[in-house]
């Protein structure tokens, strides 16, 4: 039986949620509602594998290392906890073995959060980040999971687009699709990606900007999904809130209103979406 509701890009693996884990999937599945977390290096990719087990039906991980992880990185209290782990200051070198045995779990559906990220970036991060890239995709191929993608831009450096150089790797090297989570580029970019065959998911931001309304609106049906990105971007009307799984009902009731199509309609095709994409 699916559920009404589905987030498929959360962080409840996160250290932001150590204190209330259980209650905070438990508010979720009590609310129609099922959740995908999402790994951003192996502890955190342990964590979503971990959690996903701790329930029969509704939650599920993602596996993978996040572009910022390929090197020396800002540290997020919120992801890793005061004090952070070790690897954050020298950057985590993709173990392919490691992710594939996690990747025999049944519950991962799968690998992600990969791509590029040039917010905070040099050439040679770049370089890490794509190999990286490169690597996930690989094992994505291997065992025909889809990808999870993480893309964004440096809004200072015009010159750079993480959307273009992530589309070329994916069409040299990738043999699966996937979903491009937090979507935030433009209408050219958006229609590259859909024709390439993934769909593009929206967060809480599309509640409180109408900077994303234009691609919603021309985001097919069948190619658009719902995510929270827990614990951040929370949408309204939670705002100042930490940001929880159960909220994904508002980001489904602004797609719909962006299209003008009914909340139910909506969040039957984003389920439809979620089962065909990840295999759920």
């Amino acid at each position: 039986m699916m559920p009404k509701y589905i987030d498929i890009h959360s962080h409840v693996n996160f250290k932001a949620f150590d204190e209330d884990r259980d209650e905070v999937i438990n508010r979720a599945l009590d609310n129609d509602t099922w959740v995908i977390n999402v790994g951003t290096q192996i502890d955190t990719s342990k964590k979503a594998v971990e959690i996903a087990n701790k329930y029969s039906e509704g939650v599920y991980a993602i596996i993978g290392l996040h572009p910022i992880h390929t090197g020396a990185s800002y540290h997020d209290e919120k992801e890793l906890g005061e004090g952070g782990k070790e690897f954050t200051s020298r950057g985590e070198v993709f173990d392919k073995g490691k992710y594939l045995e996690l990747l025999r779990d049944p519950k991962v559906v799968g690998i992600g959060e990969c791509g590029l990220d040039y917010f905070r970036c040099t050439e040679e991060s770049i370089e890490k980040q794509k190999q990286a890239f490169i690597d996930q995709i690989e094992v994505a191929n291997e065992v025909g999971k889809p990808l999870m993608l993480h893309i964004r831009n440096n809004p200072t450096d015009n010159n750079l687009d993480a959307y273009v150089d992530a589309l070329k790797i994916l069409k040299q090297y990738s043999k699966v699709k996937g979903d491009v989570h937090f979507f935030a580029g433009g209408l050219k970019t958006a229609k590259d990606f859909l024709d390439f065959g993934f769909t593009l998911s929206f967060t809480g931001v599309i509640t409180f900007t109408h900077d994303y309304d234009d691609v919603v609106r021309q985001t097919p049906l069948d190619m658009i999904m719902s995510e929270t990105d827990s614990p951040y971007v929370t949408p309204i009307p939670h705002r100042g809130k930490r940001n929880e799984p159960v909220y994904v009902s508002e980001v489904a009731k602004k797609i719909a209103e962006i299209k003008g199509l009914t909340e139910e309609e909506v969040a039957k095709a984003i389920i439809a979406n979620a089962k065909r994409v990840f295999d759920i």
